[in-house]
């Protein structure tokens, strides 16, 4: 970052380290320990799909390279999700998988392609929690929501609290983007 920079008031945007997620294993057990949120098994990778071949062609390395516990899917507003299923107690293993995701698309190129990453909790009351990685912050955020598009904010600033020492929660709560219909929630 240069002067010139800093007068204007330009920052350098934060690099991202995909290797934070491997921090999620230790974070799930402290967020079922305090709130009674358990893994549900499914996390996946939001980014904008790409044309052309040389995408097509990693999207078929990735599915292939997981097997049948990856599926693709696009949400109402366009993005694609490759959302990974797991047995809930192999958090570890979710999150290594969804961290291959994430590293084939930036070792591809398409890194600013790449959203956000989630792994979903839930309770036996039915509440459902993801706990979201964005990817060009390098931070964490939970994310509960309700019926009728509406959020639990009581118990996301909860949750923020319990995985504070945890993981690098997201400062900006205005960055606390809601994530309608990310599969698995």
């Amino acid at each position: 970052m240069g002067w010139l920079d800093v007068i204007l008031g330009r920052s350098k945007p934060v690099r991202p380290n995909l290797d934070a997620l491997f921090a999620l294993p230790s974070a799930a057990v402290t967020l079922q320990a305090a709130t009674g949120l358990a893994p549900t098994g499914v996390g996946s990778v939001s980014f904008r799909a790409a044309e052309g071949s040389a995408f097509a062609t990693l999207s078929a390395d990735v599915k292939a390279l997981l097997g049948d516990r990856v599926e693709e899917t696009r949400d109402e507003y366009g993005y694609s999700w490759l959302v990974v299923r797991r047995d809930p107690d192999a958090v570890g293993d979710l999150v290594t998988e969804l961290h291959a995701v994430n590293s084939s698309l930036e070792g591809a190129g398409f890194g600013p392609s790449l959203l956000c990453s989630l792994v979903s909790f839930a309770d036996p009351q039915q509440r459902r929690l993801a706990v979201v990685y964005l990817y060009k912050r390098g931070t964490f955020y939970p994310f509960v929501p309700l019926p009728g598009h509406t959020r639990d904010t009581a118990l996301e600033l909860q949750v923020r609290g319990v995985l504070a020492g945890e993981l690098r929660i997201e400062e900006d709560l205005g960055r606390w983007f809601p994530v309608w219909g990310a599969p698995g929630l």
